[in-house]
């Protein structure tokens, strides 16, 4: 679907490609040509895996939104990555503190915003506009008082989930028992600003709404940090390439005091302002009565004087971070084959928890019927312990299967062959180190359970 948009106005009929906020990926040119060059290959690697294997659908439209941190047509890794990074977000912040509690709000809503917020972003059919702009004989004035009606009865689009986390709070009060602090969390769409540009576009947000006394903002907003940092350089291969820096005051949101960015360090581009990405945002956006007055509420402390919660808020663009993830578990390795020709291996380092397939199963030399009623038991243990599992031993044709694998960040690679049959004995490939071992059938589930457990709890 595309979206057509005057000014601030949406028309839902065609996709918008554009962002206020995007990872700026267009190389600049530089002294060095061949620096130049080597950006431009980073980035068509990069982006010409990504559809190759599987993580984005084709196109160079889907692929310019995919890098620009957009939301777009992912390919089935690609849908299983975002969801497993969604998935540990969502652990990340609710089970490391007790008071958070998930909502789902309306990415829409009809009519004027419960919180009494400017509307930022209208939802209306091109049709309409159309049926209004092509009425003769009407003067300016009555075309513009007719737009104004459309739009003020037009739904409006969320450019963030903190509106609708704001007008939670009250509701959600009785919950803690009028205590703070306390966090409101919610994943969802969102349609990013234009930027100037006209045409927003969507990206999935994930985001953090955390309700603290004044007084204890600015800790809370420096341990919010600590805390989302730590995250993201937990599944990274290069954790240095993830840093935070403060928000320039004149880039803070309107009641903002302070703000920090998490960002990522993309491989290409050569000044630093133009590679950085920001995957997530962290605000302590003042007082309530300050964001949203109709959602404003005034706590009765215990020696008689009043206080008036204040808000910090953390948003992730996951689409980027997505992105970030895989341009940081990409490596090419360049080695001699048995000939002495240089050979280069690309593969996707993904960490274990976010790899959208854990283990591939492949069958050797034997008898084939056999070898695939085995595999076909593997499979289902596999499944019956959430194992995601690639089952190469339906492929048609063999090839560089371990090539292919390799590139889709496959974990392990476990070949059945005629050994198994006869002792249980199969062969183990692993993606990092590429060797191969030795291990019972009877064994197999549980190494890969361990494996995968022990890296989520590093």
């Amino acid at each position: 679907m595309l979206t057509l948009c005057v000014r601030n106005v949406l028309f839902r009929s065609f996709p918008s490609q554009s962002s206020s906020d995007a990872v700026q990926l267009t190389v600049r040119p530089c002294s060095s040509s061949r620096a130049q060059e080597e950006d431009l290959h980073q980035t068509r690697t990069l982006l010409r895996l990504c559809v190759d294997r599987y993580f984005l659908s084709p196109g160079e439209a889907n692929m310019e939104l995919f890098r620009r941190g957009m939301s777009c047509r992912y390919g089935p890794l690609g849908t299983e990555l975002r969801r497993n990074l969604l998935e540990q977000w969502w652990h990340s912040v609710s089970r490391t503190t007790a008071q958070v509690f998930g909502i789902n709000t309306l990415s829409s809503s009809s009519g004027d915003t419960a919180t009494g917020a400017p509307r930022k972003l209208n939802i209306v059919e091109n049709e309409h506009i159309k049926q209004i702009l092509e009425e003769k004989e009407v003067s300016k004035d009555l075309l513009i008082q007719k737009i104004q009606v459309l739009l003020q009865r037009s739904p409006t689009g969320r450019t963030s989930c903190l509106q609708g986390a704001l007008e939670q709070f009250v509701p959600s009060l009785e919950l803690v028992n009028r205590k703070l602090p306390f966090g409101l969390a919610e994943t969802g769409l969102c349609f990013q600003p234009s930027g100037g540009s006209g045409c927003p576009g969507e990206v999935t947000r994930a985001s953090l709404v955390w309700f603290c006394s004044a007084r204890a903002s600015s800790q809370w907003l420096d341990h919010w940090t600590r805390q989302r940092l730590k995250w993201w350089r937990k599944f990274a291969l290069s954790p240095s390439d993830f840093s935070s820096s403060d928000v320039p005051e004149e880039e803070l949101e309107k009641a903002a005091s302070r703000g920090v960015r998490i960002i990522y360090s993309f491989p290409w581009g050569r000044r630093r302002w133009r590679r950085c990405g920001t995957e997530e945002t962290l605000s302590c956006c003042g007082h309530t009565e300050e964001i949203a007055p109709m959602c404003s509420f005034v706590f009765q402390c215990r020696d008689g004087r009043k206080s008036v919660p204040h808000v910090i808020s953390v948003t992730a663009n996951v689409d980027r971070g997505a992105l970030a993830f895989l341009s940081n578990s990409l490596q090419t390795l360049k080695k001699e084959d048995s000939r002495q020709r240089l050979q280069q291996r690309k593969v996707l380092k993904l960490h274990p928890v976010l790899a959208p397939v854990k283990v591939a199963l492949d069958i050797g030399r034997g008898a084939s019927v056999e070898l695939r009623q085995v595999c076909e038991g593997l499979l289902k243990e596999f499944m019956e312990a959430k194992i995601s599992t690639w089952p190469g031993y339906l492929e048609t044709s063999a090839g560089q299967l371990n090539t292919k694998y390799d590139e889709m960040g496959v974990l392990f690679t476990v070949v059945v062959n005629e050994n198994t049959l006869e002792s249980g004995l199969l062969q183990v490939r692993s993606r990092d180190t590429t060797v191969r071992e030795t291990m019972h059938i009877s064994e197999i589930k549980k190494f890969l359970s361990r494996y995968i457990t022990a890296a989520d709890n590093v």
